[in-house]
């Protein structure tokens, strides 16, 4: 017997059961039960979420051989609406836009979309990728979707919906599916393994929601490969190790030593994870992630639910972000993030590597370009302001020059001024601050002695 994945044996039949797509949902409803239909309907969004169970769902709603009109809550049990859930019913063809992208095959669907359907009320066009079809395709498709006839639906579903005419989305009722959030993920996976008497730790759910991205149909097929390794219980460890995932306390090492200034301790780190086999990617990903979940807990507090790590994890993450704020870890992000996309056309993207976990662990013997120009701009700002006070001082009759009050003199002597960037800078870094102390003193020690010359030569 030839086995069913768990993405189609679990594929939802009602609009209650769609998972994450609520507003969609109640909108498709109360249209059927108020009769107010359209013919030409618009699913869009990320792969996985939902579009193709929700056009099947809807065309199961139209055609409903148990009840006298379209209805919300389709039998589920009549040959229409078991024959359109494996898609096989007479009257509801699904094209792939992808194959059937050419004029000629628009040409067929028009010549057969005026015949009425076998056994049912509506004669249901579903469109998957519609995106791909060819600009001659559109036009043909136009007048059709424009004036159907009273029995034909379009039911379109795309991946990029920037790619359709115009003409096209202005004749259709356009649904936006959203990506389903980790929580509902988890939740559905739970209730499947509930269905399959089978068990799994919250830490794995929550791994596999997580690498899902949004993409329900991902996580189910991740969740058949890992049943497919062991089907008595489902572990976090287990899942690590299949899918080739950083151990999260190797992880926790890493950007421990990160955070602590030890460069010895993160290259130890790194060097442990490329023994194990995963790749500099890999790590690298996994070091944004486990710096997102800091954020997010110095952010939002230790409670957040934004953060899927739960139990041990979520403590050890809590007891990291000990002796760190936002903007260090803010600044790692990014870092990691340039780094991941440098190491991508690198031919040495070990040493590339490396060299950034040293940059962020060494990172207070560090200053950037920018710090540097703005301390310089700030130390020569009281010199210029000296020099111009200077020369005009220099220009004014020698009686308008002995009137100079204590508090202009007062305003001639050069202060320490520096913009807040160069402030943090020096801060951080107390070579910097010591350099741009010294600097200060000798430009106030030259811009004296040169008001002094300049006040000798003109009582002279």
């Amino acid at each position: 017997m030839s086995y069913t994945v768990l993405a189609r044996r679990y594929r939802s039949n009602t609009f209650a059961e769609l998972v994450g797509q609520k507003a969609i949902a109640t909108t498709l409803a109360n249209a059927l039960d108020s009769g107010r239909i359209a013919h030409a309907f618009l699913f869009t969004g990320v792969r996985g979420v939902g579009k193709t169970s929700a056009a099947r769902i809807l065309a199961k709603s139209l055609n409903c051989l148990e009840a006298n009109e379209p209805t919300s809550k389709p039998c589920l049990k009549c040959s229409s609406c078991t024959a359109v859930h494996v898609g096989e019913d007479i009257d509801v063809i699904e094209i792939d836009g992808a194959s059937n992208n050419k004029v000629e095959d628009v040409h067929e669907l028009r010549g057969n979309a005026i015949y009425r359907p076998n056994r049912s009320r509506f004669k249901i066009y579903i469109i998957d990728e519609v995106h791909m079809l060819s600009n001659s395709a559109f036009n043909a498709l136009l007048k059709i979707l424009e004036e159907p006839p009273g029995h034909v639906k379009f039911i379109f579903a795309t991946t990029e919906p920037q790619k359709i005419p115009a003409t096209i989305l202005s004749r259709c009722q356009r649904y936006d599916f959203r990506t389903i959030s980790q929580a509902d993920i988890a939740a559905h996976l739970q209730r499947i393994l509930k269905g399959e008497k089978l068990a799994a730790e919250p830490e794995a759910l929550a791994q596999i929601a997580r690498l899902a991205a949004g993409s329900m149909r991902d996580a189910l097929s991740i969740l058949d490969q890992l049943l497919s390794v062991n089907q008595k219980k489902l572990t976090s460890k287990q899942v690590e190790q299949t899918l080739g995932m950083p151990h999260f306390r190797q992880v926790l090492e890493l950007v421990g030593g990160v955070a602590a200034g030890d460069v010895r301790a993160a290259l130890d780190g790194l060097d442990k994870l490329i023994e194990l086999g995963h790749s500099l990617e890999q790590i690298v990903n996994a070091a944004i992630g486990h710096c997102r979940s800091l954020m997010l807990l110095l952010s939002c507090g230790e409670k957040t639910e934004l953060v899927a790590a739960g139990g041990d994890n979520r403590q050890a993450l809590i007891e990291q972000t000990a002796g760190l704020d936002v903007a260090t870890i803010v600044f790692f992000i990014s870092v990691l993030e340039e780094l991941s996309r440098a190491m991508r056309f690198s031919s040495s993207a070990r040493a590339l590597c490396e060299a950034g976990l040293v940059r962020l662990a060494g990172r207070e013997r560090f200053i950037s370009t920018e710090a540097i120009i703005a301390l310089l701009e700030s130390a020569q700002s009281p010199q210029s302001s000296t020099s111009r006070a200077n020369r005009g001082a220099s220009q004014k009759p020698k009686a308008v020059q002995s009137q100079t009050s204590k508090t202009e003199r007062a305003n001639l002597v050069p202060k320490k001024r520096a913009s807040k960037e160069a402030v943090e800078a020096s801060k951080r870094n107390p070579l910097v601050s010591k350099t741009v102390e010294l600097f200060n003193g000798v430009i106030m020690e030259v811009s004296k002695n040169h008001s002094e010359d300049s006040s000798g030569l003109n009582h002279g």
